[in-house]
């Protein structure tokens, strides 16, 4: 983001306004976490604002401070829209087309307002009139930290901000383990430590927070996990039947995918889950090194997402796509094994 654009969005947000923040469907920890972020910094600037997600998200994330002001829009449309249609600004955070937001999209792109985009994806779209895009950025998290300080109010970060970024920041580098996670990560996460992130609770409610049925269905992801050697790929099939039989819920299958990724010598691993009710596979894609899922995902699955990290969809079957997946891998044979 510019320094010009940073001071015109200073001065929009210098009188009180209707704001509205949205983020992407099916919303992870950096979306609520950056979402709920921006909610409490321009709250405490007097604006009248909602944050509106697409639909419901884990309960891994109900208790980030402010989660309970969050309207779902697959539950509250009428009251979400008129929000949408009252608003002076709307923030879009955590992903860069309109086609991210799920039933949302028709409505946004109709608004007549002024949008301003905070995301660190690949390949942003040109809808909004301020975009603040970095795809070196850990996470939107991050960026909500910078975003703050360009607008030199870093010293308006409450421990609830701080928590709420911390929060989009772990989860999106894997507990600070990814490659995204740089010098500067660690500096704003001390930061965030000083103004009242609690660094422990954070982890715990995020991670040690299991229920039977998810510790069950991790064994069956497990016993399903197949091994390509060759092309140094890993990849997990759950079927809906396997989902049902353990009682799943939404946030379940968090960071399964990893499992493959973990065993020594990969370099591509995928879970790919069957959702009947959408009548689609959903894909996770996680790669180490130069290999990227990104364009793996975008060529072949209706996805994308980051260079080590991507999600993608199939409308065959469970059966059908990972077929459709075997079949193109002997394409990236050379690139998987360099």
């Amino acid at each position: 983001m510019t320094t010009n654009d940073a001071n015109k969005i200073k001065e929009l947000l210098s009188t009180p306004k209707n704001i509205i923040i949205v983020t992407h469907k099916n919303p992870d920890g950096d979306a609520i976490g950056s979402s709920l972020a921006l909610y409490h910094y321009l709250t405490s600037l007097n604006h009248n604002v909602s944050v509106i997600t697409p639909n419901d998200y884990p309960t891994f994330l109900k208790w980030v401070p402010g989660e309970d002001t969050v309207l779902k829009y697959d539950s509250a449309t009428k009251t979400a829209i008129s929000k949408i249609e009252k608003a002076d600004l709307i923030f879009t955070l955590d992903f860069n087309h309109l086609s991210r937001s799920g039933d949302m999209e028709n409505v946004l792109a109709k608004t007549k307002t002024t949008f301003i985009m905070i995301d660190h994806h690949q390949q942003p779209d040109d809808y909004a009139t301020y975009t603040y895009s970095d795809t070196s950025m850990c996470s939107t998290c991050q960026m909500i930290y910078h975003f703050i300080e360009k607008l030199n109010d870093i010293d308006k970060i409450t421990p609830e901000i701080a928590t709420c970024i911390y929060l989009g920041i772990m989860t999106d580098t894997g507990s600070f383990r990814y490659r995204s996670t740089t010098s500067t990560t660690h500096k704003v996460i001390a930061d965030l430590i000083d103004r009242g992130a609690d660094n422990t609770s954070i982890h715990e409610n995020i991670y040690d927070t299991n229920t039977l049925s998810k510790i069950r269905l991790k064994g069956v992801a497990l016993n399903n996990l197949k091994v390509l050697p060759k092309y140094k790929t890993a990849y997990i099939t759950i079927s809906q039947k396997e989902l049902d039989q353990n009682n799943f819920k939404k946030g379940d299958t968090e960071g399964f995918v990893n499992f493959g990724l973990s065993i020594k010598g990969i370099k591509f691993a995928l879970i790919f889950i069957e959702n009947k009710g959408e009548g689609i596979i959903k894909i996770s894609l996680r790669s180490k090194g130069d290999f990227s899922v990104n364009e793996f995902s975008r060529n072949h699955f209706e996805g994308g997402g980051h260079h080590n990290a991507a999600g993608g969809r199939s409308n065959l079957s469970l059966s059908g796509t990972v077929e459709k997946f075997i079949s193109i891998l002997p394409t990236y044979k050379n690139a998987l094994n360099q």
